[in-house]
Formats: C-alpha cells, sequence, structure tokens
C-alpha cells in the first residue's frame, strides 16, 4: 500500500542581499505555502552563515530549514517552485520516511 502522506525536511538559502523583509517574506510564502498542502510545518530559521563554497560570486547566505508532513507529490512541485524563485541560491528536500 503507498503512503499517503510522509515527513519531509527542506533547507534552503536565502541571498542575503535581498535585505530583512525580503528574506522574512520569502520564509513566510514557503511556510505559507507548506501549510496548504500539507500539515505540522515547523520553520527553523538558522539565519546568515558563510557558505562552504561561493554561489554565484557570493560567500555568504539565509539558512532556513522547514520540516512538515505532506503527499509526495507536494516535494517535487515546492523543488519547482524554489528553483524558479528570486534570490533562491539553493535548497534540498529530504524524506525521512526512508
Amino acid at each position: 500500500m503507498a503512503k499517503v502522506s510522509a515527513n519531509y525536511e527542506v533547507v534552503y538559502i536565502i541571498d542575503p542581499n535581498l535585505g530583512e523583509e525580503e528574506i522574512a517574506a520569502t520564509v513566510e510564502k514557503f511556510k505559507t505555502l507548506a501549510e496548504q498542502n500539507g500539515s505540522a510545518v515547523e520553520v527553523e530559521e538558522w539565519g546568515k552563515r558563510k557558505l562552504a563554497y561561493a554561489i554565484d560570486y557570493k560567500t555568504e547566505g539565509y539558512y532556513v530549514l522547514m520540516s512538515f508532513t505532506s503527499a509526495p507529490s507536494f516535494p517535487k512541485e515546492l523543488d519547482r517552485i524554489l528553483g524558479i524563485t528570486e534570490g533562491i541560491l539553493r535548497s534540498m528536500i529530504v524524506c525521512k520516511d526512508v
């Protein structure tokens, strides 16, 4: 039997040059998106940190960890939206139920 929902974690890095208001709006956008498509949404802002290597000549990023429970179709859509959102340097989604 296929699972109806699973637990996921996503870490995404926002360009810190966006400024506090835009970073807060971006975090809120993805939190709202996860709440609309899943449940048990938790957001942990790790803040500005040095990147392990430069991404687009940037050496710092604003890290955010978000965990949620959703149907398997949502993380694919979330990944697509993260990929086309201005200011997102990197993102990675992991299923914790494997």
